[in-house]
C-alpha cells in the first residue's frame, strides 16, 4: 500500500516537472523570438542610416538660396528661373592671372636729360602745402607736391597732414610715411626737409596761396613763381587736385617715383600689413580683396535709391546736405549712367558670374556698411570664407592703429595692393590709385564693375536664367579686368592709368581683342626702375566734397598736339563707350 501511494506521488511530480519544462521552453521560445525581432530592427536602422549617409556624400550641391537671395516670385507668382550655383563654373580664363601681363614693366627712372636737384634748387626758395580729405587724397597732394617745388625750383617742407576733415585723425606725416626714406630717395629730383628754417636772424612766416584745380606748369610759373621770388616761402592750402592731369612724359614718370617708391609706410604699418596677407595665405592659397564702399556717406553723396523707402531717404537725405553744393538727386538717372554703387549682393553675384565659386576666400575692406549685418548677409552667403581686419587679428594686435583712421587705412590698402584679385566698388581715390599700382607692378587682376551695363542686367536677372545672367557679365566686364591695354593712353586720372611708366618690352606685341596694341611704342625696357619698391598702403577716398573732373579725353589729347583719331584702338566699341565714362 505504500508502495502505491508513492509511485503514484511520484507519477504526479513528474508530471508537474514536464509541465514546467514545457512552460520553460516557451517563455524561452518568445522571448528569444522578441530578441531577434529587436537585433533585426536595430540592423535594419543602421543599415538605412549608413546608406543615407553614403548617398549624402554623392547628392549635388543644394542652389545657394536664403532669405536674402532666393529668387522672388513674378506677378503670376511663379517661381524665378534664376538660381545661383556654389560653382564658379569650368571657364578657360586664369581667373586669378592677366594675360600678356609679362610684356610689360615700369619704367619710372628719370632720362639722362632730366636736370638733378642739386643743379636747379634756387636757395631761399621754400614750398610749404597742406593736404586736405582722407590717406588717398592726402597722398596725391604729396605725389604732386613733389612735381610742383621740381616745376618752381623750390625745396619742399615735409607736408603737413589734414587733422580737421570728416576723418578726424591726428597723424602727422612721420606716423603714416617713413620721412627719412623720403628724403633721401627723392634727393636727385628736389631738395626735401623736415621744417622750415630760420632765414637770416628770424623766422619767416610763409605767405599762404591757393592754386586753382588742375594748375597747369606755367599756372604755377605765372601765379606762385613771383611770389617765392619775393616771399621766399609759399604755404599751398588745400592741396587736392592742384595740378594738371596731363604733363610731359618726364614729370609723370617723376609723379611714379614718388607714389610707388619714395612713400613707404612706417616699419609699424607695414609689420601689420604684412601679418594681415600672411594670415589670409594661410587660410588660402589665393584671395580676393573687395573694396566694398557701401557706407552711408558714399550712398548719400551719389545719390543712389536701394529700395529701403522712406527710411532710406531720410537718413541718407540728412548726410548729403553736407555738400551744399550738390544738387537735388535722380536716383533713376544716376543708376542709369553706372554711377550707383553696386550693393554686396550684387557684387556678389557679378564675381560668382566671373567664375569665382562659394570656396574662394575673400578680405572686405570697408568702413560701417548701410544696412549693417542684414546687408552683408548676402554677400557672406555667396561668399561665406569672409575675411577683415577684425576677423584675422585680435584686438591687442589692432590697438595701435584702431585709433587713427588713415593707419587702419593703410592696413587695408596693403591687403588690397598684395591680394590676387582686388575688387572695387567705385571709382574713387582708393580705387584709382590702386589700379594704377597694380597696373605698375604687373597689370595684377583689377575688377571694376561696368555699372553702366551691370545695374540694368541687375534689374532683370529674376526674368531669365542664371546661365544667361553669367554670360551677360562676363560680355559687360570686358575692358574692366585689369588687362593691359584696357584703357587708352592719357585717359582717365594719371594716378589710375600711368602709362608714362609702363613700358611694353622691345619687339613684342600684344594682341587684344583682334588688334594689335603695342602700348608706349617709343619707351623701351631697358630703362628699368631701380629695385627699391616698397609696399605702400593707403585707404579712405577722397572727401567726397571734394570729387572733381578732370578735362575730356578729346580735350587731353588735344593738348598734347594729337588728334583722337590716331590713338591706337585698344578695344571694340563696347569698351571704347565704357572707358569714356572713366575718362574723368
Amino acid at each position: 500500500m505504500m508502495m502505491h501511494i508513492t509511485a503514484v506521488k511520484k507519477k504526479k511530480n513528474h508530471a508537474h516537472t514536464d509541465k514546467s519544462r514545457l512552460v520553460g521552453i516557451f517563455l524561452t521560445g518568445v522571448i528569444r523570438r522578441r530578441f531577434i525581432h529587436r537585433l533585426l530592427i536595430s540592423a535594419i536602422s543602421v543599415s538605412l542610416l549608413l546608406l543615407f549617409a553614403v548617398l549624402s556624400l554623392f547628392a549635388p550641391s543644394p542652389v545657394i538660396e536664403n532669405d536674402f537671395i532666393r529668387p522672388r516670385l513674378d506677378s503670376d507668382h511663379q517661381q524665378s528661373p534664376f538660381h545661383v550655383p556654389a560653382s564658379g563654373g569650368a571657364y578657360r580664363h586664369d581667373l586669378w592671372n592677366s594675360t600678356n601681363s609679362k610684356l610689360f614693366a615700369a619704367c619710372s627712372n628719370a632720362g639722362v636729360n632730366f636736370p638733378k636737384a642739386d643743379s636747379k634748387t634756387q636757395p631761399d626758395r621754400y614750398l610749404l602745402i597742406a593736404t586736405s580729405g582722407g590717406l588717398n587724397q592726402q597722398r596725391t597732394g604729396i605725389i604732386d607736391a613733389v612735381v610742383a617745388a621740381y616745376i618752381l625750383n623750390a625745396t619742399l617742407v615735409i607736408p603737413e597732414l589734414d587733422h580737421t576733415s570728416f576723418w578726424k585723425d591726428s597723424s602727422n606725416f612721420s606716423e603714416l610715411f617713413d620721412a627719412d626714406w623720403f628724403v633721401k630717395f627723392l634727393r636727385n629730383d628736389i631738395r626735401v626737409i623736415k621744417q622750415l628754417p630760420n632765414m637770416g636772424e628770424k623766422f619767416v612766416s610763409p605767405h599762404t596761396v591757393r592754386v586753382p584745380r588742375k594748375c597747369t606748369p606755367k599756372c604755377y610759373e605765372g601765379r606762385v613763381l613771383p611770389l617765392l621770388v619775393k616771399k621766399r616761402a609759399v604755404r599751398l592750402t588745400k592741396f587736392d587736385y592742384r595740378l594738371s592731369n596731363m604733363l610731359d612724359d618726364d614729370l609723370q614718370k617723376l609723379r611714379c617715383r614718388v607714389n610707388y617708391h619714395a612713400l613707404k609706410f612706417t616699419d609699424p604699418i607695414q609689420e601689420m600689413g604684412k601679418l594681415l596677407v600672411e594670415r589670409m595665405r594661410m587660410k588660402s592659397k589665393h584671395f580676393i580683396a573687395l573694396h566694398l564702399r557701401f557706407e552711408p556717406d558714399m550712398l548719400a553723396f551719389s545719390g543712389c535709391y536701394y529700395g529701403g523707402g522712406e527710411k532710406e531717404r531720410k537718413e541718407l537725405g540728412e548726410i548729403r546736405k553736407r555738400w551744399k553744393s550738390l544738387h537735388a538727386s535722380n536716383p533713376d538717372k544716376v543708376r542709369r549712367h553706372g554711377r550707383c554703387p553696386l550693393t554686396p549682393e550684387e557684387v556678389g553675384l557679378m564675381l560668382r558670374a566671373l567664375g569665382f565659386g562659394i570656396d574662394t576666400h575673400l578680405y572686405v575692406a570697408s568702413g560701417d556698411i548701410y544696412g549693417g549685418v542684414e546687408t552683408l548677409a548676402p554677400l557672406r552667403a555667396l561668399f561665406p570664407n569672409f575675411h577683415s581686419k577684425e576677423t584675422l587679428v585680435t584686438k591687442e594686435e589692432l590697438a595701435p592703429f584702431v585709433s587713427f583712421s588713415s593707419r587702419m587705412a593703410a592696413l587695408d590698402y596693403i591687403v588690397c595692393d598684395d591680394s590676387d584679385v582686388f575688387v572695387t566698388n567705385n571709382n574713387g581715390n582708393m580705387a584709382k590709385i590702386l589700379a594704377g599700382r597694380r597696373r605698375y607692378f604687373g597689370h595684377k587682376p583689377t575688377i571694376r564693375p561696368n555699372g553702366k551695363k551691370l545695374n540694368p542686367l541687375f534689374m532683370k536677372k529674376d526674368n531669365m536664367t542664371w546661365e544667361e545672367f553669367a554670360s551677360k557679365v562676363r560680355t559687360f566686364q570686358v575692358g574692366f579686368m585689369g588687362q593691359p591695354n584696357e584703357l587708352r593712353p592719357g585717359s582717365g586720372e594719371f594716378h589710375e592709368n600711368p602709362t608714362s611708366c609702363i613700358c611694353q618690352k622691345s619687339g613684342l606685341e600684344v594682341k587684344t581683342g583682334g588688334f594689335s596694341s603695342p602700348q608706349n611704342q617709343t619707351h623701351e625696357v631697358d630703362n628699368k626702375v631701380e629695385n627699391r619698391t616698397e609696399k605702400q598702403p593707403a585707404e579712405e577716398d577722397r572727401e567726397l566734397s571734394e570729387l572733381d573732373y578732370d578735362l575730356d579725353i578729346r580735350k587731353q589729347v588735344e593738348l598734347k598736339g594729337t588728334k583722337i583719331d590716331s590713338l591706337p584702338v585698344l578695344m571694340g566699341t563696347d569698351q571704347a563707350e565704357v572707358q569714356v565714362f572713366f575718362s574723368d
